[in-house]
């Protein structure tokens, strides 16, 4: 596995200041977020433990998983979680033109349109995008969300525990941190995530969606 940031380092935020790692707030909010879904069983899974603690989160929807699995879709939507855009189809920005990458995620955009839905925020696959699809995305009008912690869960070389660690280790008021929905991340993410829960609780943090 390629090197990541678990925290992201404060320079990187201050490098990259045009997106958005973490939200500081007075109010102990976390913000949960979740990647790469809708996928059948997964994130039914991740829905019935949020659930459980009355925890808000925001999932970052492929266009393709969308129309795959609508009623998931319109699931997340029943239990008042936010929604943002993840491109159609998990696009590298890096490996994509400007212009192939834009219609992309316009392509997604439409996916929400039948739900009668519209979102302004937007997470780059791998965290990987151009300054040009960078610009032109916030000048129609985009959030670009990044995170403040990654649980790492799409590591499968990386042990349950060590990704827990990850999480709990770095977690405060106002961080994003990035789950991924995905079948390749469930390993990890079925041991870490209700134990994340647990702690969040036990810290009197208050659960947020990302605005």
């Amino acid at each position: 596995m390629s090197f990541y940031w678990i925290k992201t380092n404060s320079l990187i935020k201050w490098i990259f200041s045009k997106y958005v790692w973490d939200i500081p707030n007075a109010e102990n909010k976390i913000y949960l977020s979740f990647d790469d879904g809708p996928t059948p069983e997964i994130t039914n899974w991740v829905l019935d433990q949020l659930q459980k603690h009355n925890a808000t989160a925001t999932f970052f929807c492929l266009g393709k998983n969308i129309e795959d699995e609508p009623q998931l879709f319109k699931k997340i939507i029943e239990r008042k979680h936010a929604i943002g855009n993840h491109t159609y189809n998990h696009l590298n920005g890096w490996k994509t033109t400007t212009k192939e990458y834009l219609k992309n995620v316009k392509h997604c955009a439409k996916t929400f349109s039948k739900f009668g839905l519209k979102t302004n925020l937007f997470r780059p696959p791998y965290g990987k995008m151009n300054t040009a699809q960078l610009d032109k995305l916030k000048r129609q009008g985009y959030k670009i969300i990044m995170w403040d912690v990654l649980s790492a869960d799409f590591d499968t070389t990386i042990s349950k525990e060590k990704c827990l660690k990850n999480v709990i280790s770095n977690i405060k008021p106002g961080s994003i941190i990035i789950f991924h929905d995905s079948v390749k991340a469930f390993q990890n993410l079925k041991y870490t995530l209700p134990k994340v829960l647990e702690f969040i609780d036990q810290k009197n943090y208050q659960y947020a969606k990302i605005p």
